[in-house]
Order: structure tokens, then C-alpha cells, then sequence
């Protein structure tokens, strides 16, 4: 029912996307000759084989390609030139919303400071957006104009290789300051150059996220970065539930106020709640979540790729997701390091779970009605009026049944 040419048609969204984990390998080799960096291949062929892989043995084999692409964005200049390409390469399948996110300070430098990073990926993507709204598509055909927001990922944990950022702030208190603690001022002062330059300097910072490992780095240690977020009116998303169990995003919507979950994974996993009753536990939880529309970012290649026990597509909890209705939007994490689409998720998720036309509807519009969209609510709502009214336009073109209004949620 669902052709390939009428998903990539359909308008999409993507609220989880790394910025340095979507590189074009072009581009990549060519800041890596600019810069001096040593890749293992010098070809998009060799770097698919040894680096970028169709599939990985375990996490850190997916990890390890991001020492690379980290290490060419050292310069504004290449900032702006892969958030740009990003946006281009979002339209070019249909994805006609994005919130990308990066952590700002991996990319300081001496000289560069946190908002000149976020500048330099506003300017990349403010391009597309002028492009595109002067495009026949928009001022002929009626396709949604370009919007996007900016994310800001602090870590849970990192090491003095991470950047120049990390290890000057590990020379300042690492003597006398327990990990720990280090880890809630890194969050801290992220959160409030974040702040600063979405009210001083207008961009569009859209949400504040919270990466990296989770074992063993609770949420916990970064209540007070997100209390700041919260009262400062930034919304909040967190990594939970990837590589650990219900807890984690039961700490990321309760300790952290998140507004959403990236991933979410492992919601339904019982044998990792260490609750007396974690049958209860977890049907609370999700009970929880889907009443308050706590949207999940999910992220099946990605999920595939580093979790050794989905085998398959139809393994992945969306299923689950979608049949307790669930506020669930598909993204790609990383469409390099993934080799993705969101229409190719799309795809996925239409095949192995046999998707109904109302709920691809309701996984497509789910992105843009819990998007942290960065200009007003009346302004929000007018976007994805049109969205939707773009939406049925191209089902409808492409034989979908008309979705009846008791079917949307």
C-alpha cells in the first residue's frame, strides 16, 4: 500500500538527529585532507567497508566513527558547511523539519565559544531555509517551507579526549571536584550559554538534551542543569531507555521534566526494573507516558545496530509502541553512521509492523505536533496546519485510504 515514492513524498520530520553523526563522506574527506586528520580509508568505499557499516558488532564499533567526523568539526567554517549540506540532504528525501542536535562543547575551541558554534549551525541551516522558501515547491507546488531547531546535547560523562573544552575544565576541578560533579558543571554551564543565546542573540535553540552512557551516569547528576532548562522555558528531551532499562526514563520525565525521550527502547524490559513488582512498574510507566504525550524519538536502524538482541525489525518495541498508542515519531540518530532516511525508517516500520494508514499518519504527524518548535505557539500550529494539509494532498495523490478522523490520535 505504502510505495517508496510516496514516502519519501509524504512531508516528515526528524527530532533526533546528530550533527556529527550525519556527515556526507564526501565531506568528510575532504575536511579530513583540509585539516590534516588521518582517515582509515580516503574513499567513500573504504570508509563504508572499515568505518561506516551496514551493520556493527557492538556500541562501540558504532561509536568509533564519530572519533573521526568530531575531528574535522574544529572550525566554524566546517560547521556551517555540514549543518547546511544536513538540511539539504533533509529536503531532498522530504524531510521538511529538523532539529538537529550536537553537544556545542566539543566543538569550543580557543577563540570559539559556545555561541559562536551554535551561530555557525544557525547559519547553515538558515541558508536552506531561504533556499527553499524561493523554490518553485514552495511558491508553486504548496510543499511546507524549511523550519528546524537547534538542540544542545550535554554529556553524562566524557574524558579529557573528548575536546580542548573538556580537558580544561578537568585541569580546573578534576583535583579537587569528584566526575560526578564535574559532570553537573559541564551541564550547568552549557545550559546557561545556551539560554543566553537564544534570548541575546535570537537562535533558535530549540531544546536541551542529555547524551552519552547511560549505566552508570544517572540523570540524576544533572537536576540542576535541567532545572535551569525548565525555568527558562527550554524544552527538554533526554537519551533513555538505549542502553539502559525503564528506570533511566523514568529518572529523564520525572527528575528531568523531559518533554520527550530519545529512543526509549527498552520501556517494556521488566528484567531490567529492580522494582518488587516490575510488571507493574513498567505498565505505570507507560501508562504515564502516554497520557502525559511524552513523545519517543525512536530510532530502529540505529537500535539494530547496537543492540545485539533485536535481530529484526519486528523485535523493535515500536510495535508495542504503537499498539498501546503511544506518542511515537520515527527519526534516523545518525544518517551516516546508520546509513539512513526517515523514509527508509518509514519503510521498516510499514513492513514489519504492517502500519495502517492512520497510524503512518500518526507517526508522521506525531514529529511536528511535539517538535520544539523555536517560533510561536499560534505560529506552530499554522505550520502544521499546513503539514497536515500537505499530508492528506500527497496520500491522497498516491491512492491512500482517506484516514477517518476516530483513527487520529
Amino acid at each position: 500500500m505504502f510505495t517508496d515514492d510516496l514516502l519519501k513524498a509524504l512531508p516528515k520530520s526528524d527530532l533526533h538527529c546528530h550533527l556529527d553523526g550525519s556527515l556526507r563522506i564526501p565531506t568528510l574527506i575532504e575536511l579530513a585532507r583540509e585539516q590534516g586528520v588521518k582517515l582509515p580509508s580516503d574513499t567513500e568505499e573504504g570508509l563504508r567497508e572499515l568505518v561506516f557499516k551496514e551493520s556493527y558488532r557492538d556500541l562501540p564499533e558504532y561509536l568509533h566513527g564519530f572519533a573521526y567526523t568530531c575531528a574535522v568539526l574544529t572550525d566554524l567554517e566546517a560547521l556551517e558547511r555540514v549543518s547546511y549540506e544536513l538540511g539539504q540532504d533533509c529536503l531532498a528525501e522530504g524531510v521538511c523539519y529538523l532539529e538537529v542536535r550536537f553537544a556545542p562543547q566539543l566543538h569550543v575551541r580557543p577563540g570559539i565559544t559556545v555561541a559562536d558554534v551554535l551561530q555557525a549551525v544557525d547559519r547553515g541551516l538558515d541558508r536552506v531555509r531561504r533556499e527553499h522558501e524561493n523554490s518553485p515547491d514552495v511558491s508553486e507546488k504548496g510543499h511546507p517551507p524549511f523550519r528546524y531547531g537547534l538542540i544542545t546535547c550535554a554529556m553524562r560523562n566524557f574524558s579529557a579526549g573528548f575536546s580542548p573544552y573538556y580537558a580544561n575544565l578537568l585541569d580546573v576541578l578534576g583535583k579537587h571536584w569528584s566526575m560526578k560533579d564535574v559532570y553537573s558543571v559541564a551541564s550547568q554551564t552549557l545550559v546557561r550559554e545556551v539560554v543566553d543565546a537564544r534570548d541575546r542573540l535570537g537562535i533558535p535553540v530549540a531544546g536541551f538534551d542529555l547524551a552519552g552512557a547511560e549505566a552508570g551516569h544517572p540523570a540524576s547528576d544533572h537536576v540542576q542543569a535541567y532545572a535551569y532548562a525548565h525555568q527558562h522555558f527550554l524544552k527538554k528531551t533526554v537519551h533513555a531507555g538505549e542502553a539502559y532499562g525503564p528506570e533511566s526514563i523514568f529518572q529523564g520525565i520525572t527528575l528531568l521534566h523531559a518533554d520527550r525521550v530519545g529512543h526509549g527502547t527498552h520501556l517494556f524490559r521488566t528484567d531490567m526494573v529492580q522494582s518488587s513488582d516490575p510488571v507493574r512498574y513498567v505498565r505505570q510507566l507507560a501508562e504515564y507516558i502516554a497520557d502525559r504525550r511524552i513523545t519517543l524519538e525512536v530510532c530502529i536502524t540505529s537500535n539494530l545496530q547496537t543492540l545485539p538482541e533485536l535481530r529484526r525489525v519486528e523485535d523493535h518495541p515500536l510495535g508495542r509502541m504503537i499498539d498501546e498508542r503511544l506518542s511515537c515519531t520515527l527519526c534516523t540518530d545518525n544518517r551516516l553512521v546508520s546509513s539512513t532516511t526517515v523514509s527508509r525508517e518509514l519503510r521498516l516500520a510499514a513492513d514489519a509492523f504492517k502500519l495502517r494508514p492512520s497510524q503512518l499518519r500518526n507517526l508522521v504527524l506525531h514529529g511536528f505536533k511535539r517538535s520544539f518548535f523555536a517560533g510561536s505557539y499560534k505560529e506552530k500550529r499554522a505550520y502544521v496546519r499546513q503539514v497536515i494539509d500537505h499530508y492528506d494532498t500527497v496520500a491522497a495523490e498516491h491512492g491512500v485510504p482517506r484516514v477517518q478522523r476516530g483513527d487520529f490520535v
